[in-house]
């Protein structure tokens, strides 16, 4: 049965996707314009009852929340493709951890970056300068400490690959949309580890597609 992705052009949906294919599994994308407001429609409503992307249908199993999306593959497929959990219970745990930390310390300070310069651009509304600037010191403050981290171990995890460095990806790739990549090359381990995982083949796939709604 083949999975099928809503949403597919969304960063969050996107995390899924790297998910899948590091998984080796078989999907399909159905595009979910959010902008015109089809996550509003009651079909997809019926899917997601908070109308956001991703959702995911497989055969008869659906699921939203991109983290949960992942967590879900990365057990069900975890003796195919990368072993995104690590291969011990504490290995396991420092995946968790980290999952955490990216959900509630580094994606707040990205999205409200998002929200406040490429979808004000989009929507031909202003920016508030003050919500920007207070942002990028909180997200600079959680890569000071993501500069200690991988200063001692490759990933976030350990050693090892793993859906903490892959939950990333998406929305750190929109800081060199606007301009602010410079947050993560001043930093000389987070740089390194930026420079690995976003070289994954997976994520060249995923972040090949285009994103016109936010160009």
């Amino acid at each position: 049965m083949v999975v099928k992705v809503y949403g597919p052009d969304f960063a969050s949906a996107k995390r899924v996707l790297v998910c899948l294919i590091e998984k080796e599994v078989e999907f399909e994308t159905v595009p979910i314009d959010i902008i015109k407001g089809q996550n509003k429609d009651p079909d997809f409503l019926n899917l997601q009852p908070f109308g956001v992307v991703p959702v995911i249908q497989d055969g008869d199993y659906t699921l939203f929340e991109s983290r949960a999306i992942i967590r879900y593959y990365a057990e069900k497929y975890k003796s195919q493709g990368t072993d995104l959990l690590g291969k011990s219970i504490e290995e396991r745990g420092a995946v968790e951890q980290w999952l955490e930390v990216e959900a509630q310390n580094y994606h707040p300070a990205i999205d409200n970056l998002v929200i406040e310069i490429l979808f004000a651009r989009k929507k031909g509304i202003p920016s508030d300068a003050k919500v920007i600037e207070e942002s990028e010191k909180k997200l600079g403050k959680v890569l000071d400490i993501y500069e200690e981290r991988l200063s001692k171990s490759k990933y976030l995890a350990g050693d090892f690959f793993s859906l903490a460095d892959l939950s990333h990806l998406p929305f750190t790739k929109y800081l060199a949309d606007m301009g602010k990549m410079y947050l993560i090359e001043a930093r000389k381990h987070v740089k390194a580890w930026w420079d690995d995982i976003s070289s994954r083949p997976s994520w060249k796939v995923v972040s090949s597609s285009r994103w016109p709604l936010l160009e």
